[in-house]
């Protein structure tokens, strides 16, 4: 077994495709009380391929809005600045995850799973696919077979799970420490964190649903302060959420453009 040092992590960090400059602009603007919208527009506009793809989004059906949105100005307006952030984010993580494709590992699958700040959360298993592949794939083998969580075969075989890379590569990438925190934890029930709750209830919904596959199997209980929050036991919030075609078909349409 090989045993994976945080160093060695941001090693392989380093040599995968950066987040575009505009993106990296916009988070630094949005971390700054200095910046003003006007800013951050400005930014985007500068950027072709996201603001079609932001205005793609925003005239989907998810939004079902009366009327064709044709300007950034006008969809921040509507879904404000952290939406509109968020959805930068998840432009060029999309446009980073893309060229991976190795063997039982679906990035397509992957990709429908999780959209905006859960995005980002499963990204080490990217990282252990690229750079650590068979010590990965053996990860992934223990866990459909003993239908055990995969972040513990990963520690396992890896000495770190995805949760921690995903965590680094959070703050490589100038996010918020809470973001990283939230991320990294993903797989607990931490009181108090309500980001991180929300991270790991959404991942459990996803895999009841069957909404693609991040390579692990198991759906782990919420704990009580978990079904506190959202007021309802597990099995009566995937009732409660109803039909979520739809979701699923707008993340669909967003990654494939």
């Amino acid at each position: 077994m090989s045993q994976i040092s945080e160093q060695e992590i941001l090693d392989c960090i380093e040599k995968m495709p950066a987040f575009p400059k505009s993106v990296s602009k916009i988070i630094e603007l949005t971390s700054s009380m200095d910046s003003s919208a006007k800013d951050i527009i400005a930014v985007i506009e500068g950027d072709p391929v996201m603001t079609g793809k932001i205005l793609q989004v925003m005239n989907s059906a998810f939004y079902s809005l009366p009327t064709k949105i044709t300007s950034i100005h006008r969809a921040l307006v509507i879904i404000g600045l952290n939406t509109i952030k968020n959805l930068a984010i998840s432009i060029a993580v999309i446009g980073v995850l893309r060229p991976y494709k190795e063997p039982h590992f679906d990035s397509d699958l992957f990709f429908s799973d999780y959209f905006i700040a859960g995005l980002l959360h499963d990204f080490g298993t990217i990282v252990f696919t690229e750079f650590k592949a068979e010590e990965f794939e053996h990860a992934l083998a223990e866990s459909s077979i003993n239908k055990s969580s995969l972040y513990l075969a990963e520690t396992k075989y890896l000495g770190m799970n995805h949760a921690q890379v995903s965590q680094i590569l959070a703050l490589k990438w100038g996010l918020s420490e809470v973001i990283a925190e939230s991320i990294a934890c993903h797989h607990q029930n931490v009181p108090n964190n309500l980001l991180s709750s929300c991270i790991f209830t959404a991942n459990q919904i996803a895999k009841q649903a069957q909404l693609g596959n991040s390579g692990n199997p198991v759906i782990e209980i919420l704990s009580a302060e978990q079904i506190a929050i959202f007021g309802v036991p597990f099995n009566e919030l995937i009732e409660e959420l109803g039909d979520i075609s739809l979701i699923k078909e707008t993340v669909h349409h967003f990654i494939g453009t």
